[in-house]
This record gives structure tokens, C-alpha cells and sequence, in this order.
């Protein structure tokens, strides 16, 4: 038995309580938890905007330490650091076969698996397929990333989500090069993330928006050269601070409407967007059809960065070794498991950055 905070039923409280851990089968691995990030993911998860089988162990973004292995495990063994990796690649279906395995078809098939049980048997389902919201749980072999060398434990637990995803957004879906102007709109965890990436990035000038005033520390720590608080003219004081052309490239990070279509208005002519954040259905985008050609503009969405967790967890612990990467900074909170119902709270006010579940 080991506790978890469960999700009983979409919109319902999360419940912290004894679960039944069965020990790893074939190709599975039992890994202990060393910590786990509180996303934006997961809240909208529990409140049904992104579908999930409950009742369920949330938690996606987490590392621990491998306490037993199943049959046919070869690329883990006990007492190895690892970072849970939320969407694994199957290797064969079309867009894993494009290269592009942030896409993959079957990345999302073991959510619906049963992994373990209530203390009174009812079946559980493992969030998106990890279940970090646990002091232990049981995942797939290829839900696994070996933690290289030189990165603390409980900080790589953000090196599973909010750092691929917030990197990946500006070097990979946006591909800021040197030079160039950018605004990170939404500066939650994914957000932070995607300000120390354009700095690592070399560009020129960072406009980081937020509607909390109290998050201007954070933003400028995190590479930040301006700080514009989130209204009907954020879109104008960009092309304020750029020339009145606007910059080069946005990153959104919130998923709203109306934040979205900001990000595009505060773009140059030419200008390009990514859009990381996760909205409902009922967040309709609109624009017209001169205005699509006129400003010649690029409108992209990013599913977790766009990245390839392999290829790119090597570079980011060398941006981290470097020092040009500080996962601690992207913490705001550190917490126990009781502590996450009131991190979804913080997440819907727009307090604070990321809130980090230390077992």
C-alpha cells in the first residue's frame, strides 16, 4: 500500500489515501518517487476540460528512484535515478515514422490501463500513464528517461514537463534565433521555462505578461527584460517596446481565446506564434481572411514542446550543468501530497509559479 491522491470522479476533490500497488509485471518497472510538479495539465484534467478514465492517479511530471523491475526490463535496474516521461513514443505509427514523436498515435494508450487498486478494489487508472501523484508507482519501461549526471533528483521532476515543454516551445516549435524579440505570455511553470530559453537562446529583448503584478521577480529572474501586465492593450505596449513593429515571436502559455489572439496581434508582420496552452472547446479563436494574408503571420500549436524527450533531456542537464538553466528557480512552492488541491488553487488565481510535490 502506498499513498496517492487520487481523482474519485472529473470535478470531484482529490483524495489523499491508500492505494493497492501491484508489484511490476513484464516490461514494467516500480519506481519510488523522489518528487513530482503540480501542472496545469493536471488540473484540467480533474476538471474535464482533457478527458481521463477515473477514478485515476494524476501527476505527470516527476522523477524517482527504481525499486524493482518486471520480466524483460533491460534498460533500468533497482537503485537507478530516472524522469517519468508522460507520452512515450511507440516508434511505428505515422507521425512517429515523420520523426515527429511528440505526436505519436499510441503515446496515450496506457492512461486506460488499470495499474492499481483502491483499498477497497475498485480499479485505477494511471493519469497520463505515470500516476506521479503517489510515494510510488508502477509504469512501462519506455515511460522512462534515465536522469544524467550532475541533475538533483527532486528538481529533475521538472525536467519531465514543464522544462521539455517550455524549452521545446522556443528552440523547437518557435526556433528563436539569436537576436530576435520575444513575449512569453503566462509565466506559471511552463512559462518560466520558456523565459530562461529565449535567454538561452540569445534573444535580444524578453516581454514576459502576466495579469499578476507579483510575478515580475520571477519573470525577470528567469531572463525577462519586460514586464507587461496582462489587458486590452498588451498587444499595443508591445509594439511599444519593439518599434511599434512587434515581436518576433510569441509564446502562449495560457490557452485562452483571448490571450491567444493577443499573442498574435503582438507579433511583427511575418511574426510567429506557438500556442502551448490547453483550452476548453468553448475557447474559439477567430480571425479574417485578409488579415491572415495581409500580416503574413504563423500561428502554431506545440504539444509538449515538440519534442523528442530522448534527444533533448541530455541537453537540457547540459544547460542545467552549465548553469545557464535553473530548475529551482521555476518553484515557487515546495509541498507535501495534501498540499496539491490547494496548488489547483493557486494554478486557477494565477499565484505563484510551479508548485513541487517533495516526498
Amino acid at each position: 500500500m502506498v499513498r496517492a491522491a487520487v481523482l474519485p470522479a472529473v470535478g470531484a476533490p482529490l483524495e489523499v489515501t491508500d492505494i493497492d500497488l501491484p508489484d511490476p509485471g513484464p516490461g514494467q518497472v516500480r519506481v519510488r518517487l523522489a518528487a513530482a510538479g503540480v501542472c496545469h495539465s493536471d488540473l484540467s484534467l480533474s476538471n474535464g476540460t482533457m478527458r481521463v478514465p477515473v477514478p485515476a492517479v494524476l501527476g505527470h511530471e516527476g522523477a524517482g528512484t527504481v525499486v524493482a523491475v518486471g520480466e524483460g526490463v533491460t534498460g533500468v535496474a533497482p537503485g537507478e535515478e530516472v524522469v517519468l516521461n508522460w507520452a512515450p513514443s511507440c516508434g511505428s505509427c505515422h507521425t512517429c515514422a515523420l520523426g515527429e514523436v511528440w505526436l505519436c498515435a499510441n503515446a496515450l494508450n496506457g492512461a486506460a490501463d488499470v495499474y492499481a487498486h483502491t483499498a477497497d478494489g475498485a480499479d485505477l487508472h494511471p493519469g497520463l500513464n505515470v500516476a506521479a501523484f503517489a510515494e510510488e508507482t508502477v509504469v512501462s519501461e519506455s515511460c522512462l528517461l534515465p536522469l544524467p549526471e550532475g541533475i538533483p533528483l527532486t528538481d529533475a521532476a521538472l525536467l519531465g514537463c514543464a522544462v521539455l515543454t517550455g524549452y521545446g516551445a522556443v528552440h523547437r516549435s518557435a526556433r528563436v534565433r539569436e537576436g530576435e524579440t520575444v513575449a512569453v505570455y503566462g509565466v506559471g511553470g511552463v512559462g518560466l521555462a520558456a523565459l530562461q530559453a529565449a535567454r538561452i537562446a540569445g534573444a535580444s529583448r524578453i516581454v514576459a505578461v502576466d495579469v499578476s503584478p507579483e510575478k515580475e521577480e520571477l519573470a525577470r529572474a528567469a531572463g525577462a527584460t519586460d514586464y507587461v501586465i496582462a489587458s486590452d492593450t498588451t498587444a499595443r505596449e508591445i509594439k511599444g517596446l519593439t518599434g511599434k513593429q512587434g515581436v518576433d515571436v510569441a509564446v502562449e502559455c495560457v490557452g485562452r481565446a483571448t490571450t491567444i489572439r493577443t499573442a498574435w496581434d503582438s507579433t511583427r508582420r511575418g511574426g510567429r506564434t506557438t500556442v502551448v496552452g490547453i483550452g476548453g472547446k468553448d475557447q474559439q479563436v477567430t480571425f479574417n481572411a485578409l488579415e491572415l494574408f495581409h500580416w503574413g503571420r504563423t500561428l502554431a500549436g506545440c504539444v509538449y514542446g515538440n519534442s523528442n524527450p530522448a534527444e533533448d533531456l541530455p541537453v537540457l542537464a547540459e544547460h542545467v550543468r552549465a548553469g545557464r538553466l535553473d530548475l529551482g528557480a521555476l518553484v515557487t512552492e515546495r509541498i507535501a501530497l495534501d498540499g496539491i488541491p490547494a496548488a489547483f488553487d493557486n494554478m486557477l488565481a494565477g499565484k505563484g509559479g510551479r508548485a513541487l510535490v517533495v516526498f
